[in-house]
């Protein structure tokens, strides 16, 4: 069974950075895809950014785009977010999703792509 932990959320004024960290264990990635989605206060969940783990390709939605950056660490069967240049809206829940064989571009940012899921990690941006 993998389970996936994130860390690394808390308060941080605008401007500021942060970064999450997502540890998976119960499967070592070799192939696949992870990545993170938020859900802020009345809003449905969406695509914030993912990574391939065999070719390390990376997509990102163009709201975070040039701030964020999404990497892997598979020494340590880990993802993280390196979140700069944080914005009040990018206010949220952050959950880490994967999936040990799906990694096609055009399914990489749907929620559908994923068999596993963090319990999410709280981001607030104070202006």
């Amino acid at each position: 069974q993998v389970q996936l932990v994130e860390s690394g959320g808390g308060l941080v004024q605008a401007g500021g950075s942060l970064r999450l960290s997502c540890a998976a264990s119960g499967h070592t990635f070799s192939s696949g895809a992870m990545g993170w989605f938020r859900r802020s206060p009345g809003k449905e969940r969406e695509f914030v950014a993912a990574i391939t783990w065999n070719e390390g390709s990376t997509y990102y939605a163009n709201s975070v785009k040039g701030r964020f950056t999404i990497s892997t660490d598979s020494a340590k069967n880990t993802v993280i977010l390196q979140m700069n240049g944080l914005k009040p809206e990018d206010t949220a829940v952050y959950s880490c999703a994967a999936d040990p064989h799906q990694d096609l571009p055009g399914l990489i940012a749907t929620m559908g792509n994923y068999a596993y899921w963090g319990q999410g990690t709280q981001v607030t941006v104070s202006s």
